[in-house]
């Protein structure tokens, strides 16, 4: 689905069936460096389920024109307006990583939008490396290295897919290779320089489910329980063996997770 917006085009996937702003809506929000097709399985699954699905592209990502935002707020703000264009008053927001940002924050600043919340490889702080930071400032392709490495439990690396023939961390390379130069270390120093997501999920009010892997190397188990206690009534579920990348490595029980909730 192809939607122009502010002058630009904004590209989601629907999951397979055509976008209906009367049923109840589920947004999903990618990470850095990636786009929509991070949540394939999950976008299919709710689209065939009642649920008007739009996994989104965020400016400069997948299918969306440039150039990228460059503060979660602007992300957050972004989301919001787009949704008032194409008439959809509330959503279900399910985000990963710095989605999940996006999320917290887009349920702060517009708490009438959020119906529910899925939080997605997240924790109370998501400071990025210094390693990190410079080798994505530096378009080197060790940034990317670094978040397969990082991103990735230990059955990742092994093959370990649901889906025969998947790999992994090579697919995950291969889409982080195709961002446009800048748009991953655009998204990481987003990230790195935001410091509002303890005062933004202290008033956080609607339903939320934090998931998490509990090898996640980049949002540490440790931050997510702090995140699930920092928001009222959420709740966490903690996927065994799983990292950072946990849709795409316990994809199966993260939408089992997220079905409950959303």
């Amino acid at each position: 689905m192809d939607i122009s917006f502010q002058g630009k085009n904004v590209h989601a996937s629907t999951g397979g069936v055509a976008f209906d702003a009367s049923k109840p809506a589920i947004v999903f929000l990618h990470g850095a460096g990636m786009d929509h097709t991070v949540w394939f399985l999950q976008s299919r699954w709710f689209a065939h389920r009642a649920r008007a699905v739009l996994a989104l592209d965020f400016p400069g990502h997948g299918g969306s024109d440039g150039p990228a935002l460059e503060s979660i707020d602007a992300m957050a703000d972004w989301t919001a307006a787009l949704l008032d264009q194409i008439g959809v008053k509330a959503a279900a927001f399910v985000g990963h990583s710095m989605g999940a940002l996006v999320a917290v924050a887009l349920a702060a600043r517009h708490p009438q939008k959020a119906r529910a919340l899925g939080l997605v490889g997240a924790a109370l702080a998501m400071p990025v490396s210094k390693d990190l930071l410079g080798a994505a400032a530096a378009d080197h392709h060790d940034a990317i290295d670094m978040v397969n490495l990082w991103g990735h439990g230990f059955h990742a690396g092994l093959g370990g897919c649901e889906w025969p023939g998947v790999w992994m961390t090579g697919a995950s390379e291969d889409l982080l290779e195709r961002a446009r130069p800048g748009v991953l270390s655009n998204d990481l120093a987003a990230c790195n320089a935001y410091r509002a997501m303890a005062e933004n999920a202290a008033t956080v009010s609607c339903q939320t489910l934090v998931v998490q892997g509990s090898r996640d190397m980049m949002t540490p188990l440790k931050g997510a329980r702090a995140l699930a206690s920092a928001i009222k009534g959420a709740h966490i579920q903690v996927i065994p063996g799983a990292g950072h990348m946990v849709m795409i490595e316990r994809a199966t029980e993260t939408l089992e997770a997220l079905a409950s909730a959303m």
